[in-house]
């Protein structure tokens, strides 16, 4: 005996024009493609303490445009003619309290965002540093972009950590300190 035949679904008409969300993303694409562009470079990273055999990071806390309390690593603008690695080591100091020295290299990062004014090319010098003193605290953080200064454990910033390519870094310390390197 044949099987009937199964009802396939009728598809919806899309809508007049296209949808509203897909037509608010090209207009706020459009807008941002319409702004000018600036580049800018910015250095930071991951200063390390270690207690008991557990390696600690000094990190920042900030809220985002809706409020939430993000974690993420001291970074800042090279001022002048800093390179890099001083522009990290005097953010690190400055966002966290912590005196630190370069280790290595961990990475670059970049990325495009965009402000009320302009779209943002950033390039991110990311180093592993030793921390050598200090308190933790955001007390002299210029800019008072940081509201608090933490010490979190290096196997905990991949899950604590706000944004991507941060956790990317710090996946990079953890396997450079797994590595004993």
């Amino acid at each position: 005996m044949p099987r009937p035949p199964v009802p396939r679904p009728i598809p919806a008409p899309p809508p007049p024009g296209g949808s509203a969300l897909r037509r608010r993303r090209e207009n706020a694409a459009q807008r941002a493609a319409q702004l000018p562009v600036s580049n800018e470079t910015s250095a930071g990273g991951i200063a390390l303490k270690i207690v008991d055999g557990v390696a600690f990071a000094a990190c920042i806390g900030r809220r985002n445009r809706a409020g939430k309390l993000e974690w993420c690593l001291p970074k800042g603008h090279i001022e002048g003619v800093e390179t890099p690695e001083e522009a990290a080591i005097r953010e690190v100091a400055e966002e966290t309290g912590i005196t630190a020295e370069i280790i290595r290299p961990i990475g670059v990062i970049d990325y495009w965002f965009t402000g009320d004014d302009r779209r943002v090319h950033k390039v991110v010098h990311h180093y592993l540093l030793e921390a050598k003193g200090g308190i933790i605290t955001t007390e002299n953080d210029p800019d008072q972009e940081a509201e608090v200064a933490e010490w979190i454990a290096v196997n905990d910033l991949c899950r604590r950590l706000a944004f991507p390519n941060e956790r990317k870094m710090a996946q990079v310390a953890v396997d450079l300190l797994a590595n004993g390197s």
